[in-house]
């Protein structure tokens, strides 16, 4: 599916590149068939059950190809959309691999999405298969998935990873030591012109008007891997270990995709374990690490972050208005680059300078690397009149989803003049300095470590429930904000939410905070690492 114009697409091919994001590691494997590739946690079995996989680049192309061949037996033709909902492991990124390489459009789904979450999203768009996993910690994943698709009048398919799926899921744990791969069709032909150019990947934002898919082809994708990659100076060859699921735009670009336009090994960590994560960076020489942004400095001060190792720190903000906000970072810990996310729309990375302190946003073409000579653009930065913060340029998307999305009467992202999308978060232009600053979230929009909600929609579903409960929204220093409610019935609140299929940090807003706990609840903690 090319979104406008096919014959201009065309023409702009050469700008925006004929590889697709599959055909770059297929090329990798080809080049490195038996260097490591992508490993697993060594607790993934508390988390998600199973021992921990590590791949060379021959095995995991192989079941990348595994995957990619059981999807099109299945039927699903292409262009047909694929919802993922796994964990932080290898079958996550082998998963979205694979639907790539069948010719297929994923649709990553945040962890702590719930039915209400998952089933508007996934009915949105009109997906025709949702692959998962058995449990993500003591959560029924498989179970869940299964009561999302009998409300999702598209999905065919629900496919899962893990033992004990229960029946009616299609388990794809045999492509793993499967003899005989299924064949993958050859549908480049089917798709006709240039494939990097067909919807890639749609992700979902929500914005004043509510849920908004936003669709990035491969090209736009890249774009934002590649801009991380050149401005945080990591090397080619290194290797990563990442704590952010790629369920988005910026999941996909500094998981995914740092990955495999680094060319280096990729190791995985569900957040969050420290003793774990100290291990991983002390055991396997890690050149970059990847976290959010509000939890960098707390790493730092708890001496996880080893002196040598990483050289390269990135971490993500999810809330960009905390940035300016963040101290200073120390010289003898690694460099470190702050990845601004505006949402689904875009992300700024900004490596800090000598001071440690956070590099300013200026008006003007986005360069990686921002310092010297023989910078990439890959996108640009202007302010709107009315006080807002936009972008445009080569990892934006152009188009609007699905199409025609304009006469559905349904929020859709809107594309201004000249390619201008506007992120919805306030800024101000600092006449002195000439910079911009990021002042605030989009209004109306509740933005929990990442997991945004429309504010109005969570206070009507909670008034259905208890016409005297109410939802207030705090400033948080790690998470950016949080919920809080008040109900006179607290537990038989939360048994209600989870009955209708709330997100868990609505629920957990609602627990009883007479004393305050030693530690946040599970939810948030999730929250904070997303």
């Amino acid at each position: 599916m090319i979104l406008g114009d096919p014959a201009l697409a065309a023409l702009t091919a050469s700008g925006g590149g004929r590889v697709t994001i599959d055909e770059a590691f297929r090329r990798l494997a080809q080049r490195r068939p038996d260097a490591p590739a992508v490993a697993d946690a060594p607790n993934r079995g508390s988390f998600a059950g199973g021992a921990p996989r590590r791949l060379t680049y021959a095995e995991a192309d192989r079941v990348v190809s595994a995957i990619a061949g059981r999807l099109r037996r299945m039927g699903l033709l292409t262009d047909s959309i694929v919802g993922i909902q796994l964990p932080n492991t290898v079958e996550n990124v082998l998963t979205i691999l694979g639907a790539l390489r069948a010719g297929l459009i994923v649709a990553p789904l945040p962890l702590l999405w719930r039915r209400a979450d998952a089933v508007a999203a996934l009915a949105r768009v009109g997906a025709k298969a949702l692959i998962t996993c058995g449990r993500v910690g003591t959560f029924d994943h498989a179970q869940f998935a299964m009561r999302v698709a009998a409300e999702v009048f598209s999905i065919r398919y629900v496919c899962g990873f893990g033992p004990g799926l229960p029946d009616g899921v299609v388990s794809f744990d045999d492509l793993f030591t499967a003899e005989k791969l299924d064949p993958v069709p050859p549908f480049e032909r089917e798709r006709g012109g240039n494939a990097a150019e067909h919807v890639a990947a749609i992700t979902f934002d929500v914005g004043p008007s509510g849920l908004v898919p936003v669709a990035r082809n491969h090209p736009q994708l890249l774009a934002g891997g590649l801009g991380v990659l050149l401005e945080s100076g990591m090397a080619q060859g290194a290797v990563v270990l990442s704590t952010v699921v790629p369920s988005s735009f910026a999941g996909i670009a500094l998981t995914l995709l740092s990955w495999i336009i680094g060319g280096g090994r990729l190791l995985l960590h569900h957040p969050f374990e420290p003793d774990v994560l100290a291990g991983q960076l002390r055991d396997e020489q890690c050149d970059a690490l990847v976290v959010p942004g509000p939890v960098a400095a707390q790493l730092a001060d708890a001496g996880i972050l080893p002196h040598a190792r990483p050289a390269s720190l990135i971490a993500a903000w999810r809330s960009p208005d905390q940035l300016a906000a963040s101290t200073a970072w120390e010289q003898r810990a690694p460099v470190l680059t702050d990845v601004s996310t505006f949402g689904e729309v875009g992300l700024v990375p900004a490596r800090r300078g000598a001071d440690g302190l956070p590099s300013p946003m200026r008006l003007g073409l986005l360069l990686a690397p921002r310092t010297g000579p023989g910078g990439a653009a890959f996108g640009e930065l202007t302010r709107t009149e009315a006080g807002t913060l936009a972008m445009r340029g080569s990892m934006v998307p152009r188009h609007s989803f699905p199409p025609s999305a304009e006469q559905s009467g349904r929020p859709y992202l809107k594309i201004g003049p000249g390619g201008l999308v506007d992120t919805g978060y306030a800024c101000r232009f600092d006449s002195l300095s000439k910079t911009l600053i990021v002042t605030g979230t989009p209004p109306g929009v509740v933005n929990v470590g990442g997991y945004r909600f429309l504010l109005r929609d969570l206070q009507d579903v909670c008034r259905r429930i208890d016409g005297g409960a109410t939802l207030a929204v705090l400033p948080d220093p790690l998470i950016g904000q949080r919920l809080v409610g008040n109900s006179v019935h607290r537990e038989a609140m939360q048994a209600a939410l989870e009955s209708v299929g709330v997100n868990p940090l609505v629920i957990a807003a609602f627990s009883d905070r007479s004393e305050r706990p030693a530690r946040w609840p599970r939810q948030v903690q999730a929250a904070a690492w997303r």
